[in-house]
């Protein structure tokens, strides 16, 4: 019966329901009639216990981080304490609405200043904005400080440099910011070719984008010369923060003389963030960029805190309100609770994680940049060519072992990638039989290939033609294809 759509359960009469009687005067003409439905708007009808194991059934077939491993390289899919739901559901959070005037809300104004002052403790920086509401978000607000600075000197520039191994949203933010990329290739050891970026400085490039540790896992270990090279033309050095999880408390992006970083909250801090959503990223400037963050920002007044306009060179609101208010009370929780040697352990043991899954896989699996890698590892498939199987059969088949796959696919410099980040939050039993599925695909794979090709067999929905999937939404119809149709 949980198979079946909830419109298919209804019954008319059915009811989950029941409000009081009213207790005050009707009034049948506050809506417009001419903004009034025509017809009913054909809500099932249903009891409450239909409802509840319908949408627990729905969330039992999708696989999420409560259930089962999750890893997502490059995405850092922890696990995420239970205690920061609570705390962002407390009544004084959830009751409060973005026009509240600022003497009711010092308890939330509080908390951003407080938890922007942790983030640039965090990341060795000067200021902070909150508003962003995404890590692609963050890089777009970036790229529009560091614009902004350029200007203000007479100097707008045209370039952005990136390496080849980038996030795929740093080129997209680029051009959205007004940019044209220039991409450099990464030397054979995975690293910044620094003779490379070199040759491609000059004085039309306002500013270079990398992460580090880099899309490899590896850290950029030459970055103080990379930032030497980038500031001697007049540029800005970038710092894509999606693999912060691998530097708290070990390593400050300020301290690598970075100028810009963008923060993933709902990756290194702990907010659930599967489906798209939520997420916040906040942007820590060095001192000279501080003028251009955008506005307002909340900051101590005397006693308590207030909004303010901070600076006329500012580039302005790049939100609505003031960012996902939600996602900071998540973090903040959770930066509390770690404390600082907490927070340190988190990255240490993403680290012992994230190579204790290289030492077992390495003998099974191509390892291109055979390095030691911070928090994720980048294997490749190219191994399984001979057996006519592809990465994306693996990926299907860990489906089928109870494991979401891996990243697959990216970076784009390692062919047939598998890009697997564990984190910090695995116990060595997960991480054991996370390796043991992948041993025993690659065993499949030699034997019976086939088997592979036709996963995964126990989801809900079998293998889609993935191309058609994207354009159409009728899931049952593409269910009863093949993924040759």
């Amino acid at each position: 019966m949980y198979d079946k759509l909830i419109f298919e359960t209804s019954k008319k009469g059915k009811r989950g329901v029941r409000l009081p009687r009213l207790d005050v005067p009707r009034k049948n003409d506050l809506i417009p009639t001419d903004l009034k439905r025509k017809n009913p708007v054909g809500l099932p009808e249903v009891s409450e216990p239909e409802v509840v194991r319908h949408f627990v059934n729905l969330s039992n077939k999708n696989h999420h981080i409560d259930r089962g491993f999750y890893p997502l390289g490059s995405c850092t899919m922890k696990y995420n304490p239970k205690i920061n739901e609570q705390t962002c559901r407390l009544s004084g959070f959830t009751g409060l609405h973005p026009f509240q005037d600022e003497n009711h809300a010092q308890g939330a104004l509080k908390l951003m200043v407080e938890l922007g002052g942790m983030l640039t403790e965090i990341t060795g920086m000067d200021g902070v904005t909150l508003q962003p509401a995404a890590g692609a978000h963050g890089e777009l607000t970036g790229l529009l400080i560091m614009r902004a600075y350029h200007e203000s000197k007479g100097e707008p520039r045209r370039k952005v440099i990136i390496p080849d191994s980038a996030h795929g949203t740093n080129p997209a933010s680029i051009i959205t910011a007004g940019y044209d990329v220039v991409q450099i290739p990464s030397g054979e050891d995975g690293l910044i070719d620094l003779d490379r970026l070199r040759k491609a400085l000059d004085e039309q490039v306002a500013a270079m984008m990398i992460t580090n540790p880099n899309t490899l896992g590896l850290f950029e270990s030459q970055v103080l010369e990379i930032a030497e090279a980038v500031h001697k033309v007049g540029a800005l050095l970038y710092m894509d923060g999606a693999n912060l999880n691998a530097l708290l408390g070990i390593a400050k992006p300020g301290d690598m003389n970075f100028d810009v970083v963008h923060l993933n909250l709902h990756k290194t801090f702990s907010t659930p963030h599967g489906g798209g959503g939520p997420g916040s990223g906040p942007v820590v400037v060095k001192k000279h960029l501080v003028p251009f963050l955008p506005e307002p920002i909340p900051q101590r007044s005397g006693d308590g805190f207030r909004w303010a306009d901070h600076s006329q060179r500012s580039i302005g609101r790049i939100g609505s309100f003031y960012g996902n208010f939600g996602v900071f009370v998540r973090a903040y929780t959770y930066i509390l609770m770690m404390g600082a040697q907490g927070l340190r352990k988190v990255s240490e043991n993403a680290l012992i994680n994230a190579n204790y899954l290289k030492r077992l896989l390495e003998p099974h699996y191509d390892l291109p940049y055979n390095r030691t890698p911070l928090h994720e590892a980048v294997f490749s498939g190219d191994c399984l060519k001979e057996f006519g199987v592809k990465t994306t059969d693996v990926a299907k088949r860990l489906l089928d072992y109870g494991f979401h796959a891996p990243t697959i696919y990216f970076p784009l410099i390692v062919h047939e990638a598998l890009m697997i980040e564990p984190t910090e939050t695995e116990s060595k039993d997960a991480l054991d039989a996370f390796a043991d599925a992948m041993i025993m695909i690659m065993e499949e794979a030699r034997d019976n290939s086939d088997l592979l090709k036709g996963a995964p067999y126990t989801t809900p929905v079998g293998r889609l033609n993935e191309a058609a999937a994207a354009r159409a939404l009728d899931v049952n119809y593409y269910n009863r294809k093949t993924s040759t149709d």
